[in-house]
């Protein structure tokens, strides 16, 4: 395939979506990938959501395109057949596997974490499906703090990591984030790295957003500044505008002809 942009990996909230605009996908954006999908390119949301979660923003957003892939929990991965959204299977098995035996490992250990955290902090913790301790921070200065005593033990324990985004966090397997996510689904398809874009603007985007699965990376100008460092070092189109509105912008800058980009 000759497209210059084969793939588009897009975050969901922030990104792609904005709960308090109107519409929440900015029309610009949407008639951009519903171009490229009708010349070949596969759209991708990689998001921190749960599939229920995220197909009652979808159906609510009341978009004329749908997603040809799903990125779930940093993880999983779901493939449009019709009108539904099947799992892929050998990869989600893996995934759920790999995240069983070590959540296996480390939940004699979860009672200290939670003790050492509800002696000092005012955060929410409890467990679901995805992870045996998840945490909503009463803000972000106390998220740094706690995801910080997290991190020095994620440090103690092979392939675990904590994912975080906004005042979220919840453990996972390191192998398993968003841009393996997006490296699985461009292996499936043959599709090379040169094109491949991906947008997104906080911290659980970092992983699509080093430059090591896509060529083309962006955010929009709602990024936090881990997100704007990031893209900065690794060239990436760093937008001023919010949301969706900034992801169109990106995807303008990338499509023009290389003669023709303004410096980024």
């Amino acid at each position: 395939m000759s497209l210059k942009v084969q793939l588009i990996s897009t975050d969901f909230d922030g990104t792609l979506h904005a709960d308090f605009e109107s519409p929440p996908v900015p029309r610009r954006l949407e008639n951009q990938i519903a171009e490229l999908q009708s010349q070949g390119a596969r759209w991708l949301i990689n998001t921190g959501r749960d599939l229920s979660s995220l197909m009652e923003s979808l159906a609510r957003a009341r978009l004329s395109i749908w997603p040809d892939f799903l990125g779930l929990v940093e993880r999983e991965i779901y493939a449009r057949v019709g009108h539904e959204y099947h799992p892929l299977g050998t990869w989600n098995a893996d995934c759920a596997r790999e995240h069983s035996q070590l959540f296996e490992r480390i939940i004699p250990d979860v009672p200290r974490l939670i003790e050492w955290i509800d002696a000092r902090y005012q955060a929410t913790l409890y467990e679901d499906p995805f992870s045996p301790l998840c945490l909503i921070a009463s803000n972000n200065d106390e998220a740094d703090r706690i995801l910080e005593y997290l991190q020095a033990y994620c440090d103690t324990v092979a392939d675990l990591t904590v994912v975080r985004n906004d005042i979220y966090a919840r453990f996972s397997h390191a192998r398993y984030h968003k841009g393996a996510v997006v490296a699985e689904v461009a292996r499936r398809l043959n599709i090379p790295r040169s094109a491949i874009f991906a947008a997104g603007d906080h911290l659980n985007d970092l992983p699509m957003l080093d430059g090591s699965c896509a060529s083309m990376i962006a955010a929009p100008g709602n990024a936090v500044p881990q997100v704007r460092e990031l893209l900065k070092k690794a060239g990436g189109f760093q937008s001023e505008k919010p949301c969706g509105h900034g992801v169109a912008e990106a995807l303008e800058f990338f499509l023009q002809d290389k003669s023709s980009r303004r410096p980024v």
